[in-house]
């Protein structure tokens, strides 16, 4: 369903307008880790010309043994918590920057439906994870209204924001 809608796309193009200055500028590199976005995030990136110069690598980590393989997000992490949350949601931006080369990460994981939702944790439920090397970990979880691609487009567009907030806030401490 990718490229993004209209709606989001003036929106996209601003946060990452920003997102590549502030980097640039930093010299850092971006890591994604991204679960119900699909690579949602890295699709968006991408599509900026001059990314590579401050995009490293994405991991799409749609399974849970994905999130353990590749990102290192323990067993138990996912067993006691649930592969939607916040908790897994940071393991997950700190497992991208230990298996990178990047700066700052954002893990997204969540229940885009229509169907995976329970009375806990309903359909629109994300959980975001922001890192940055030698940092602190942001998360948050957000129940977002729509349907699975509304929720996907709002996701790519809440993990920007974020992304835009830790590197601009980490500019300004050095």
């Amino acid at each position: 369903m990718f490229p993004l809608s209209f709606m989001i796309d003036s929106r996209c193009d601003t946060l990452l307008l920003q997102l590549s200055g502030l980097l640039t500028q930093q010299n850092k590199m971006l890591v994604t880790a991204e679960s119900c976005t699909g690579g949602g995030i890295a699709y968006a990136i991408t599509g900026m010309s001059g990314s590579s110069k401050w995009f490293e690598r994405g991991f799409v980590t749609y399974s849970n043994l994905a999130k353990q393989e590749l990102l290192g997000v323990t067993h138990d992490s996912i067993a006691r918590f649930g592969a939607v949350s916040k908790e897994v949601a940071a393991a997950m931006a700190l497992g991208a920057l230990q298996h990178s080369h990047a700066d700052f990460s954002v893990a997204v994981t969540g229940i885009a439906g229509p169907d995976g939702g329970t009375a806990e944790k309903p359909v629109g439920s994300v959980c975001f994870g922001w890192s940055a090397r030698g940092g602190a970990t942001r998360t948050t979880r957000i129940k977002f209204d729509g349907n699975r691609q509304q929720v996907r487009e709002l996701s790519i567009l809440t993990a920007l924001q974020g992304l835009a907030d830790l590197v601009e806030h980490s500019g300004s401490e050095q």
